[in-house]
């Protein structure tokens, strides 16, 4: 397909860049967002002076490690913690009442004196309502104290010995928020508006824990991820209380198209439906997400043995069969550069807040993309769309420290849109290189940690030209360094060597280097502090 003609000084040029400004300023890119206008193909790229380091502008933060290049990977052998959560949710009220359940071993050679949980609704003020936390029949609520806005620490009357199973069973309700659109602050995907509620991060789970380091678990920072999770196997049970019908993957609507009284749910796993209640199992996931709304339109289409579910709003049917034959188109090819898909199924899922987002199983693209949508694939909403998809490898099935090292899926993710135009519009290549990475030209050290940017005047830019952009020019000169052969053998064996695991960059570079005996420093001492 060609590239849309430059429409200099036009009146769609005007609106267009209004529209695309208007998605811009909100967003701090939470996985990967348009941040700002998108010239035409053609049109001369401005210039942007170098970031310099200047006085944070930003409230004081403490001082955060910088790489965890010493963390031991996660034993392969351990089972994975189990999480089983059984949740009753008021649609109209936008309110939950869950009971949840943790099996998991301690798979350390040391006791442990204490318990951590990440609990992400905390951070909404009023939203999370602890009604009971124990273990073994003993009540621990009044021992648990909040050491972040984010984390709950439960001090253990017996240690936890290596090789112990613990379980861990609790019980809360969360009152869910609606965010409003801020300039000022971060897109929030968890909660309710009028066009959907999401429940992400929604229940509190257990970090890893790391002999030498502790509990890998960080406050959140302004832009960017901040969770680490182990991979989990997941039971889940949601009753939606208030709805007369319920559409999932288990009683789908022929039409696809949204019905007066009809919710559609979608979620990282495939729904089985007993007496109005869903089941869904989940199998060694980062995270369990889902999404309701009575506004969905709903459309599959069939890679090998995967699923892919597209749910877009009403109004944006055609863009969103565009983002589902993307994401199906971006499944595919990732399969075979990267390895299996590990899950059933893959939903899309149309976003009422201005940003992109990925969870295992589900991801979010904005609305914003589907907006501005004209059915070509020189536009975001294709490059989110491959970008998203990506994160099904870089973050679900290949984990990292997203806080410390938010270059090992960002980069790795960012890069994927290049290899999806690469294979499936190369036609469109060119604009990719010229409009989503050259135009900001991006530079910086590749691997800060979310927190090292807040130095620059506009710290989300910063961090996104040099952790997103610059990152994939760093791959690009890889490439070109060892070789077609060897890189994709390298991406292929990186994704199997750490499958279910928590990577990191010394791995990431101790692997490269296997494969290849081309000189490395260069480009290390180019891209890496």
């Amino acid at each position: 397909m060609k590239a849309p003609k430059a429409r200099i000084f036009s009146l769609w040029r005007i609106v267009r860049a209004m529209l695309l400004l208007f998605c811009a300023i909100p967003l701090w890119m939470a996985c990967s967002s348009l941040p700002s206008p998108l010239p035409a193909a053609g049109e001369e790229l401005p210039t942007f002076p170098t970031p310099q380091p200047t006085p944070t502008l930003l409230p004081t933060m403490q001082p955060m490690p910088t790489s965890t290049a010493t963390v031991p990977p996660h034993s392969p052998e351990s089972p994975p913690p189990l999480y089983v959560l059984e949740a009753e949710f008021d649609y109209s009220r936008h309110f939950l009442q869950a009971k949840q359940r943790i099996t998991l071993l301690n798979p350390t050679e040391k006791p442990l004196e204490d318990l951590l949980f990440v609990v992400e609704p905390n951070r909404y003020p009023g939203t999370f309502i602890l009604k009971s936390l124990s273990i073994a029949d003993q009540e621990l609520k009044d021992k648990a104290e909040w050491v972040q806005i984010n984390q709950m620490r439960l001090p253990l009357s017996n240690a936890w010995q290596p090789m112990q199973t613990l379980e861990v069973q609790l019980e809360y309700e969360l009152n869910l928020p609606s965010p409003q659109p801020n300039p000022a602050t971060r897109p929030v995907p968890f909660g309710w508006t009028p066009l959907q509620t999401n429940l992400v991060d929604w229940y509190p789970f257990i970090p890893p824990y790391r002999e030498g380091i502790g509990w890998l678990a960080h406050r959140p920072g302004y832009f960017g991820e901040h969770l680490v999770a182990e991979v989990a196997d997941y039971e889940v049970s949601i009753r939606i209380r208030d709805a007369l019908t319920v559409r999932t993957t288990a009683s789908p609507n022929p039409t696809g198209e949204p019905t007066a009284g009809l919710l559609t749910l979608a979620a990282s796993a495939p729904a089985e439906e007993r007496d109005g209640v869903f089941y869904f199992s989940f199998s060694k996931g980062r995270s369990f997400a889902w999404s309701v709304s009575p506004h969905y339109t709903v459309s599959s289409a069939q890679v090998g043995e995967v699923t892919i579910y597209g749910y877009a709003f009403a109004a944006h049917r055609a863009a969103g069969e565009a983002a589902l034959n993307t994401t199906a188109q971006a499944v595919e090819l990732y399969t075979r550069l990267f390895g299996a898909y590990p899950h059933p199924t893959l939903s899309v899922v149309e976003a009422d807040f201005l940003d992109g987002m990925e969870y295992d199983g589900l991801v979010f693209l904005s609305k914003g993309f589907y907006n501005l949508y004209q059915g070509s694939p020189t536009e975001y909403l294709v490059a989110i769309a491959a970008h998203e998809a990506a994160h099904q490898w870089w973050y679900g099935l290949v984990g990292n420290d997203q806080a410390l090292e938010p270059w090992l899926d960002e980069a790795l993710c960012t890069y994927s849109e290049r290899l999806y135009y690469e294979h499936n519009a190369p036609e469109a290549l060119p604009w990719w290189w010229t409009y989503r990475i050259d135009f900001y030209q991006p530079s910086g050290w590749i691997n800060g940690s979310i927190y090292d940017y807040t130095a620059f005047p506009n710290a989300y830019e910063a961090y996104r030209n040099a952790v997103y952009l610059n990152g994939a020019k760093f791959l690009e000169e890889t490439r070109q360094t060892i070789g077609d052969e060897a890189f994709f053998s390298f991406l292929r064996s990186y994704a199997e060597s750490n499958r279910h695991q928590i990577a990191t960059g010394q791995g990431f570079f101790d692997l490269l280097r296997s494969v290849s005996s081309q000189d490395l420093e260069p480009l290390v001492a180019k891209f890496f502090r």
